[in-house]
């Protein structure tokens, strides 16, 4: 059970609506679920940290992620998430089940439930070429219940691209910076915004890149402050660490809206 689906269960108890026992028949207890000799799902997951176990694609077989995925939907999880599919992966799966899958990406989603998308991240690309990671960190936290804007093809060889779209930035409660070549977008951003930047160097670039790593040691070693940086074409765990920061952002938000309401309707009162 996710932590929205266990809130509502308590709050039908506490209504009357259902006995406490009825409600215990409701509880998945069992934290895992073995599949086959190859996967131990953590059902828990979703429980603890908000967000369900998440299929990494790259190494495993179309058959394993089929069965994964399916054992995860008849434990009622939703959004499966598989991350790091190639096109022929994902039409092996799909003559199987249903699942959505987005080429630029790589990710697919089976059992797909809307949700409602909250605060705002930003994802900001370098250059076209950088679109697959960044589309990777986009599709993850839009996934994850955040409202998510792009700004795509701003790198630093046409400043003006990004200074054109600084408004956009500005209001953000953390911004996904994804840059390979010399990664130096990533620097330009955090002395420009007040938020939290999380940097993605991707292997993007010639010899020198060293395939990502040029990127990845300027981004650890930029002045500007507030800056993070995960490994490099990591798209995914930047999606969920903005995800996170933008859910904190958006509970403080709202925790400060309702106090200085009350504190309005004190002093009309």
């Amino acid at each position: 059970m996710e932590q929205n689906e266990i809130y509502r269960l308590l709050q039908r108890v506490q209504s009357g609506e259902l006995t406490a026992e009825e409600a215990m028949k409701d509880v998945s207890l069992q934290p895992e679920m073995l599949v086959g000799n190859y996967a131990d799902i953590d059902l828990h997951r979703g429980m603890r940290q908000g967000m369900p176990e998440v299929i990494y694609g790259e190494g495993k077989t179309a058959e394993q992620i089929i069965g994964i995925a399916s054992a995860m939907k008849e434990k009622g999880v939703a959004n499966i998430m598989a991350t790091r599919l190639s096109q022929e992966k994902a039409d092996r799966i799909m003559e199987v089940m249903e699942m959505d899958y987005d080429p630029v990406s790589r990710i697919g989603v089976a059992n797909r439930r809307e949700t409602e998308h909250i605060g705002k991240i930003v994802v900001v690309a370098a250059g076209t070429s950088d679109l697959p990671v960044a589309e990777e960190a986009a599709v993850t936290a839009g996934l994850y219940g955040n409202r998510v804007e792009r700004v795509y093809d701003v790198g630093v060889a046409g400043l003006h691209r990004l200074l054109h779209r600084l408004p956009v930035l500005e209001d953000a409660n953390v911004i996904v910076a994804v840059a390979g070549m010399e990664g130096a977008l990533v620097s330009v951003i955090g002395g420009l915004v007040s938020c939290p930047v999380i940097g993605v160097p991707t292997s993007v670039g010639y010899g020198a890149n060293f395939g990502g790593l040029a990127a990845l040691l300027s981004m650890l070693n930029s002045c500007a402050s507030g800056v993070g940086v995960v490994n490099i074409d990591n798209g995914f765990g930047a999606g969920v660490l903005a995800s996170k920061i933008n859910k904190q952002a958006a509970k403080t938000e709202e925790d400060s809206g309702g106090a200085e309401s009350a504190k309005d309707k004190t002093e009309k009162k």
